[in-house]
């Protein structure tokens, strides 16, 4: 009888220690299960990294201290507006027999605002992924309604040619975290081949950039030409996002080099596109 008892008490403290272990091994998972369900939400909350560019072109995380360098945002802006408004009729050279026998531009249709369908340089409509989505579309079609046909011309005794000179490009404003204002002084001048004729037409733009996130194309050795060339243009990092008149207050255009001119309250700024 003695032996039976010690038999089943044994029995018991078995069991009971089994229970409590298991009954700890549960709560262990559960912490570990609620601490890494907090450490993933931290993550997804967590804003993603900015990259700015130095001067140099190299790509650096942002950080408190790490600001884009202004020279970087300058030679963005002048090199987008360059891009789009030089209209050769011609397509950019791909190789060295290229620059001697160019290929013509057949360009690419847009619908202007008036709602009919005109064409834009490829350049230029490369050239436009420098723009952020929204503001794409609508100045693509300013840019359409401003390109006469005569740059696809093929007759030299009709074909037009335009080009923009950049007069002068201000440095940088900062207005917000990761934006920047930026004023441009600049002519448009188109120029008949026949006689060289030429119309002029004043492009003074403040130009709002920002900095954006960039993912490379995943199979860039397949790309082709157009692809690279909208990805190298994304790669910048940068993007207009909005442009607005510059108010020249000076009728010889003598201004600060450093401080573009704001128009008083009965002059306003008002948006080139939108």
């Amino acid at each position: 009888m003695v032996r039976l008892l010690q038999k089943q008490q044994r029995t018991v403290s078995l069991l009971t220690t089994f229970a409590i272990a298991t009954f700890g091994l549960h709560a262990l998972t559960l912490f570990f299960l609620i601490l890494q369900g907090l450490t993933i939400r931290q993550l997804s909350l967590r804003k993603p990294p900015s990259f700015v560019q130095l001067v140099d072109g190299q790509p650096v995380a942002a950080t408190d201290d790490t600001e884009t360098n202004p020279e970087v945002i300058r030679q963005f802006v002048s090199k987008t507006i360059a891009s789009m408004f030089n209209w050769s009729g011609t397509l950019p050279p791909q190789n060295i027999e290229e620059v001697t026998k160019p290929k013509p531009d057949l360009g690419i249709l847009i619908k202007t605002p008036q709602g009919i369908s005109q064409k834009v340089t490829t350049s230029s409509w490369i050239a436009s992924f420098a723009l952020s989505e929204d503001f794409r579309k609508g100045f693509l079609s300013e840019i359409a309604a401003m390109t006469p046909p005569e740059v696809f011309a093929r007759d030299p005794k009709q074909a037009m040619s335009a080009q923009i000179i950049i007069k002068r490009v201000y440095p940088p404003q900062k207005i917000a975290p990761g934006k920047w204002r930026v004023g441009m002084v600049a002519d448009l001048i188109q120029k008949k081949q026949a006689d060289n004729r030429k119309i002029i037409i004043p492009f003074n733009k403040d130009l709002l950039v920002r900095s954006v996130d960039y993912f490379p194309y995943p199979l860039a050795n397949n790309a082709s030409v157009l692809q690279k060339a909208i990805y190298g243009i994304r790669s910048e990092r940068l993007e207009i996002y909005e442009m607005r008149n510059l108010c020249l207050l000076d009728e010889d255009n003598n201004l600060n080099p450093n401080q573009p001119q704001q128009c008083g309250n009965n002059q306003a700024i008002e948006k080139f596109t939108r």
